[in-house]
């Protein structure tokens, strides 16, 4: 028999979860839109590649994988904390040093190319290969630290 304190337990798990899947698709639509904006400064350069459909639909799509897997990481917990050692250095995870640059990389490309739009800047060869880097990289160490994420969390489940 279920009490008041399992329903409302239940209900809270559900708006829980809920809540963690919009906020998700919340930055999945984020990278979306940065994909959106270093598509259309790279259009503009004049590059037949670039100004394609498919060049365009690749970067939204794979800014939004970038930006659902790579800013929110499932973090591992500790089976031990620190044992009382005041001073020690805290580890860096490497997971979330790689997604935080990417995350980095890919959001200051995506404002160089909101600026270039906004302020009509025509594109010149150098920064069209910068903005581009920086963006294809960012959504790539997004993409891959949240896949070690996932799959470290998955593996210490199995065992």
């Amino acid at each position: 028999m279920l009490d008041e304190t399992d329903v409302a337990a239940d209900g809270r798990v559900l708006i829980s979860r809920v809540a963690h899947v919009v906020e998700r698709i919340g930055l999945a639509m984020s990278g979306a839109i940065g994909g959106t904006f270093v598509a259309a400064y790279l259009a503009r350069a004049s590059i037949e590649p670039f100004a394609s459909v498919g060049f365009v639909a690749s970067t939204i799509l794979v800014g939004m994988i970038g930006f659902y897997l790579g800013i929110d990481i499932p973090r591992l917990r500790r089976s031990h904390p620190n044992s009382g050692t005041k001073g020690a250095a805290a580890r860096v995870d490497p997971v979330e040093l790689l997604s935080a640059t990417g995350t980095f990389l890919a959001a200051v490309a995506a404002l160089a190319s909101v600026y270039a739009i906004v302020f009509d800047q025509v594109p010149q060869r150098v920064w069209e290969f910068v903005v581009g880097s920086w963006w294809l990289l960012g959504v790539i160490m997004q993409i891959g630290a949240g896949l070690i994420a996932r799959l470290r969390l998955a593996n210490k489940a199995v065992g």
